[in-house]
């Protein structure tokens, strides 16, 4: 089968897809599916050169995120709940290939409603933001969302009751669907990423409603302008802002960090932690299926009754990648150039096709 198989860590610039890689080998209680299409995340970039804190042994199939088919010739074990040819999401490590095994129990229907390219992206990404946001920060409905972008946007001072929320990296893969909750919810946004283009995207997938330049200085007086001078509740920061983004907290606020894709690692300074009773937390949603399974469940029951009802819906960059690209999807990504999920496609739905 093909697969973006990793023999010596390296850059994934530096990798291809090989054509010869032996299918996975279905274990006891598995099954075996076939891959149309998969996640492109930032983490896949470190794995492959053993910058990340999972380091599989070599060789490796890069790759988590998917979506597919449970395959005609997969074993269905006993008490099962999957059919060969239903659809299917989830994510595994080797999602970069033609097929995956994965345990039966870990993976979820893929609603009707979304297409592959949809479903590829949802596994990690939104319950990271459903989590980070509801069960973290305990984020109130009524709140006041406010997005980072690279534009600012002068509105006028806002008055409003509840939370406010602070979101950097409005338009991408994680900050996207911390967007859409958080106005699921019933927050207001005011928008942010790193180009006015990024803004537009999160005010025209996530309804953002205004937006702060985080590139140009002193933006965080816009912030305390927007929030009446009280700050934000709320810090939601994949990117790496925690440190610029305390200026404009408020009393007992709540700084969720949720990576770091702007490539540093900050170091906070603590007296601004106590002065003002901040609560400084973490959220690697990878590490639930280990610690807190039933929290997994609870937070997949809210995340699809939120998609059913039509208030969250999966953002796909404009580009979808075929699997032989997956160095020029991972590369854009590096260079903060997608929006939304980047995603690649494996293989056509053939089962679409002939309907």
């Amino acid at each position: 089968m093909r697969a973006f198989l990793v023999k010596e860590l390296a850059h994934p610039s530096k990798l291809r897809v090989q054509n010869d890689v032996p299918e996975p080998v279905v274990g006891q209680g598995q099954i075996l599916i076939d891959v149309y299409s998969a996640g492109l995340n930032f983490f896949d970039i470190l794995q492959a050169q053993g910058k990340h804190q999972s380091k599989p042994p070599l060789p490796f199939i890069l790759g988590t995120e998917f979506s597919g088919r449970v395959s005609a010739n997969s074993p269905i074990p006993d008490g099962c709940s999957y059919k060969p040819g239903d659809r299917v999401f989830g994510a595994v490590p080797g999602s970069f290939a033609d097929k995956v095994v994965v345990d039966w129990t870990k993976i979820l229907s893929l609603p009707d409603t979304l297409t592959f390219e949809e479903g590829a992206g949802l596994f990690i990404t939104w319950p990271t933001s459903y989590e980070a946001l509801v069960g973290r920060a305990e984020l109130k409905a009524g709140a006041y969302c406010i997005l980072l972008s690279a534009v600012i946007v002068w509105a006028d001072c806002l008055n409003f009751s509840g939370e406010t929320v602070l979101v950097t990296g409005a338009a991408g893969g994680v900050g996207i669907c911390a967007v859409q909750i958080a106005k699921a919810l019933g927050a207001k946004v005011i928008a942010a990423a790193s180009s006015e283009a990024k803004l537009d995207i999160a005010r025209k997938y996530g309804e953002a409603d205004h937006g702060i330049d985080y590139s140009k200085p002193g933006w965080q007086k816009e912030v305390l302008r927007l929030t009446n001078n009280k700050g934000v509740d709320i810090i939601y920061d994949p990117v790496g802002l925690i440190k610029d983004c305390l200026k404009c907290i408020a009393w007992k606020g709540r700084a969720l960090v949720i990576g770091f894709a702007g490539g540093t690692i900050e170091t906070i300074p603590m007296n601004i932690v106590l002065l003002k009773n901040i609560s400084i937390m973490g959220l690697h949603w990878g590490a639930y299926s280990i610690h807190d399974q039933e929290r997994v469940r609870q937070v997949w029951t809210g995340l699809l009754e939120l998609l059913a009802s039509g208030k969250i819906h999966p953002v796909v960059y404009g580009k979808v990648y075929p699997l032989e690209d997956i160095s020029e999807g991972l590369a854009a990504i590096e260079r903060r150039e997608t929006w939304g999920k980047a995603v690649i496609k494996v293989q056509e739905d053939l089962a679409k096709a002939r309907m």
